[in-house]
């Protein structure tokens, strides 16, 4: 009873806000960015909210409580990836775009061909990834509350549809804000009691599940998942470099006023995304610990049940019941984040851009970007039902090596490389594209003779290809842009990405500030 009222609580909640935020967003610049209203530190949360996902909640802590250090590498990879985008993308494209990663990238190549590219990129990672967010979803949600699991991912395909549809960035941005709230109130609770049982010394804790596990001392030690140096080498090239590219992460980029605000975002955002994944290290040890490590492995399914698990061993049906709703609001407001990237790459980008060669009213975008939230939701729920024994590992690994070896490329030689040309955007877009997609289903998720989708022998043995489809990304962008010749005034087109992306002035208004000065 208590699972069924918290989760009510989550909905009704949500429903709300996204009432709340409908009356604002008769206009694109509300529907895609806010309004550029968000401060840092709201934006800095909802980044955090966006990024925290089930994956990350229920599969960190599972994946530590199962395999120990190596569950680790996996929130060690999620926090690093935010120092490269601090670092080099987050400014720059707040200060070139508008909406979405395309309108950054027109600055200096206004290719429709390049525009269409980066639309079909974001359209299919976010696809994949809500696919795969989905299908964790109904399985959940099946086990937590015996839902059919059909009617499990209708339920969240509907409301993630309603939160974009009537909403937009506004609805979408404080369902992101209230659910990393729930998240790390949950998470701190639950690392409190677990610190607890141990007298309060971490010194106990790690000497006890040194011994709690079959493991043994192993257990604190690398090796116990992933044995293959290239295999670590490659997963955390994926997670550090994919982030970053992440559509629904880079939309949210452009949600605050100037690059101060965008900084103190990503700021707030690694500070709470750091503080989360240190606290999944006492849900995993605590799970270890009181749930048992052969209870995890027989009824966790997949250690994905780890912390509902730990939570009813520790504070019984009312404190699992809460987490039960932090875990459902957790993917209500990933994929809602998700949607939403989607419908505005089609709308703003194929759509305004390409359909209607950017004669399209404000009115008309917003409809589109509305129906075409409604077709993502309904294409994505139909997927994720056919798609129930379907191995999202498969998913999650590609989506983050399609973001890093597509998009990745392109942004840093766009902002950072003078020589750049358009065809090497194009060719380094491509090349990265199909290098991932191929090598995974080349690969031991795909082809595996005792349980793949294809019962044979993998041709190419990494689970995750970053390590080589990154490098082929690259590759393809330099060879691209070395076959080609720069377009006439290419270099001014670089002066003037350098000089918004530094400034966020675009050069012409410069000219005509320097003008009324004189």
């Amino acid at each position: 009873m208590s699972s069924v009222i918290f989760f009510l609580a989550v909905i009704i909640g949500t429903l709300a806000i996204t009432y709340s935020a409908a009356k604002r967003t008769g206009n694109t610049r509300e529907f895609y960015a806010a309004g550029n209203r968000l401060t840092g530190l709201q934006n800095g949360i909802a980044i955090a909210g966006d990024y925290m996902s089930a994956a990350s909640f229920l599969g960190i802590a599972g994946t530590i409580a199962i395999y120990g250090f190596d569950g680790f590498i996996y929130a060690i990879g999620f926090l690093v990836s935010y120092l490269i985008m601090l670092l080099l993308i987050a400014e720059p494209l707040h200060n070139l775009g508008r909406y979405t990663l395309a309108d950054a990238i027109a600055v200096r190549f206004d290719s429709k061909l390049l525009r269409g590219m980066i639309a079909c990129s974001t359209l299919m990672i976010c696809i994949m990834y809500m696919l795969a967010q989905l299908v964790g979803a109904g399985a959940l949600i099946h086990h937590l509350l015996h839902i059919e699991y059909e009617w499990a991912v209708m339920v969240v395909g509907v409301l993630m549809t309603i939160y974009v549809g009537f909403g937009g960035m506004v609805a979408t941005s404080w369902v992101q804000i209230i659910k990393a709230i729930m998240l790390l109130t949950g998470t701190f609770l639950l690392s409190l009691i677990v610190l607890s049982r141990f007298d309060w010394s971490l010194v106990t804790m790690f000497d006890y599940v040194k011994t709690a596990t079959p493991l043994q001392e192993k257990f604190l030690q690398p090796g116990n998942q992933m044995n293959d140096p290239k295999e670590v080498i490659s997963l955390h090239l994926a997670l550090i470099m994919g982030t970053s590219c992440l559509p629904h992460i880079v939309s949210r980029l452009f949600t605050v006023k100037d690059a101060i605000s965008t900084r103190h975002s990503i700021y707030t955002a690694t500070w709470i995304i750091g503080s989360f994944y240190l606290m999944t290290i006492f849900l995993g040890f605590g799970a270890s610990a009181f749930v048992g490590y052969e209870v995890l492995r027989d009824v966790g399914f997949g250690g994905n049940l780890t912390v509902t698990l730990l939570a009813d061993v520790l504070g019984g049906e009312f404190l699992t019941a809460y987490i039960s709703a932090v875990a459902f609001a957790t993917i209500l407001a990933v994929v809602t984040g998700l949607v939403l990237s989607a419908s505005s790459a089609f709308a703003h980008d194929v759509y305004s851009h390409l359909i209607r060669k950017g004669l399209a009213s404000e009115r008309e975008q917003v409809m589109v970007a509305k129906c075409s939230s409604v077709v993502v939701g309904l294409v994505s729920t139909t997927l994720a039902i056919g798609a129930e024994k379907m191995n999202v590992a498969i998913l999650v690994g590609l989506t983050f090596a399609v973001a890093a070896s597509a998009n990745l490329p392109m942004i840093l030689s766009t902002l950072y490389w003078r020589r750049f040309t358009v065809q090497g955007a194009i060719v380094g877009m491509a090349c990265g594209l199909l290098a991932s997609i191929a090598l995974v289903g080349l690969g031991p998720m795909v082809m595996n003779a005792e349980h793949g989708l294809i019962l044979r022998e993998p041709f190419f043995s990494l689970t995750n290809p970053g390590l080589f489809s990154i490098p082929l990304g690259f590759l393809g962008a330099i060879i691209g842009t070395y076959c080609s010749r720069p377009e006439p005034g290419a270099d001014a087109r670089y002066d003037q990405v350098l000089f918004q992306a530094h400034t966020g002035i675009r050069m012409a208004k410069a000219r005509e500030q320097r003008k009324k000065g004189a």
